[in-house]
């Protein structure tokens, strides 16, 4: 049944948003995280959603005429990547990482630009969910048709 690929549709969204709030948390912890397993400060992460791919109108033409399922849409994490804007440094010649001149570079983490994109990210799992339910409500109204 085709309506079935909103299912699909929207738990791809589902998943691409909980990793997003993920990666938001996840900066969100090391906002004063100095050093990390590769010697440098925290950088900040960022992902990058992606649709993903679909057949194309032959395949998809194909397959119906075969009466066989195809890929849908909906979304997908492909990469998680590192913002490569500035550090940020901050006087504090006590701490164990400052240089010479006293500074420390603290990770380029902006704790409203976190908060607000997991906001944003909650919103569309919300989104996603109603979506989910509204398709489900409307499978269980189909099938009391036939009572």
């Amino acid at each position: 049944m085709a309506f079935l690929s909103s299912f699909d549709i929207s738990a791809s969204g589902m998943t691409a948003q909980r990793q997003r709030l993920d990666i938001a948390a996840e900066n969100i912890s090391n906002i004063s995280t100095t050093r990390t397993a590769n010697g440098g400060p925290y950088r900040r992460k960022m992902v990058v959603l992606e649709e993903k791919p679909s057949t194309s109108f032959r395949s998809e033409f194909v397959s119906r005429l075969k009466k066989k399922t195809s890929s849908k849409g909906g979304v997908q994490v492909t990469q998680i990547i590192e913002d490569a804007r500035d550090l940020n440094p901050v006087y504090n010649p006590e701490h164990p990482d400052a240089n010479e001149e006293g500074y420390v570079m603290m990770p380029n983490v902006d704790y409203v630009k976190e908060t607000v994109d997991g906001m944003a990210a909650t919103r569309a799992y919300e989104a996603n969910i109603t979506a989910f339910n509204a398709m489900k409500l409307m499978a269980q109204k189909a099938l009391e048709i036939g009572k």
